[in-house]
């Protein structure tokens, strides 16, 4: 898909005041209701849906077909950062009236570092088409990851600061408590971070690592930066809303690594298939519509899957707390 620079312009553009709108509309820091994280999810998917539509219309299927598979799949894969966002909010004691502001911000930061990602490695793959064999192994050995990661006890798992925050912390301070939604402030005559401030940072650094995995992922659906960049940006922004609206669904999603890994092994092997075609090698090419139904399917049964198997342990659980009441009852008869 060809795209001119003033394309380029308008689309940042026009995020950007769709940021602002957002910001202007929850500038006031509060506490979120599901009715409010409900109706914004809802307006970044029709928004990404009415975006999708547009490039149906102006550059026909195969850009929208690529859209809409890389903005499920990023959106999918970033479900898995709401995980390490509940630990970051628990460890920093973030107030609740706060965490909106938080993760706007964080997100920001995310998708701004996400744009760099993005242009280098279209700037690979311009000039370097083995990588996608690198791509493609590192997508499988990601997936097979994350299946010995599901498969092991988390239950103790805990944020841990990376070695750029800490670095940013001793070069500044930190100050011993939150200041509203202030970044900087004085204390004892030296400009000090607040803890709002570092854990905005915390979780816009903490992303770049699910970066090193979902943008191979989507270059293995797509090649255009800007359908690379577009899918990104409307995954990301809507994600802060779905924070709040799913928050007490994530532990029920038990199955959510097992799909991840599907998905990440499907576009790895996509990938090398790819790379295959390219050095002149006659292999079946898995075409976008097929992708886009892999994608869906994969998610729609894990999460039903996992909706069950939750229902089944929280039924066990309660049958195991009456049969304790009940052995209890009788001792004391």
């Amino acid at each position: 898909m060809d795209v001119s620079p003033t394309l380029w312009v308008l689309t940042i553009a026009g995020l950007a005041a769709l940021i602002a709108v957002d910001f202007f509309i929850g500038r006031k820091p509060h506490d979120v209701s599901i009715k409010e994280a409900g109706i914004w999810t809802a307006v970044w998917v029709a928004l990404a849906g009415l975006f999708g539509l547009g490039l149906l219309v102006f550059g026909g299927g195969q850009p929208a077909g690529e859209f809409f598979a890389g903005f499920i799949t990023e959106k999918s894969l970033s479900v898995d950062n709401l995980f390490v966002f509940v630990l970051i909010m628990t460890k920093f004691a973030v107030p609740s009236q706060y965490q909106q502001r938080v993760l706007l911000v964080g997100v920001l930061i995310a998708l701004a570092l996400r744009a760099v990602f993005i242009a280098a490695g279209a700037a690979i793959i311009a000039g370097f088409s083995w990588v996608f064999y690198l791509f493609g192994a590192f997508l499988i050995w990601t997936a097979w990851k994350l299946i010995q990661e599901a498969r092991a006890d988390e239950e103790d798992e805990e944020y841990e600061e990376n070695k750029l925050l800490k670095a940013a912390e001793r070069r500044f301070g930190v100050a011993d408590r939150y200041h509203g939604t202030k970044l900087w402030i004085q204390q004892n005559g030296k400009r000090v971070m607040t803890p709002m401030l570092v854990v905005m940072l915390a979780i816009g650094t903490t992303d770049v690592l699910f970066a090193l995995d979902s943008i191979p992922a989507i270059f293995g659906l797509t090649q255009d930066p800007y359908i690379v960049f577009t899918a990104n940006a409307f995954a990301l922004m809507g994600l802060r809303q779905l924070y709040f609206l799913i928050g007490g669904l994530l532990k029920k999603l038990v199955h959510l690594s097992y799909g991840l890994s599907i998905i990440l092994g499907f576009i790895g092997v996509k990938l090398v298939l790819h790379a295959l075609h390219e050095s002149g090698v006659h292999v079946p090419e898995i075409s976008i519509p097929v992708s886009l139904g892999v994608i869906c399917s994969v998610l729609i049964v894990t999460t039903i899957t996992s909706l069950r198997a939750s229902r089944k342990q929280a039924a066990a659980e309660t049958g195991h707390g009456r049969g304790e009441a009940a052995e209890r009852n009788s001792i004391d008869v």
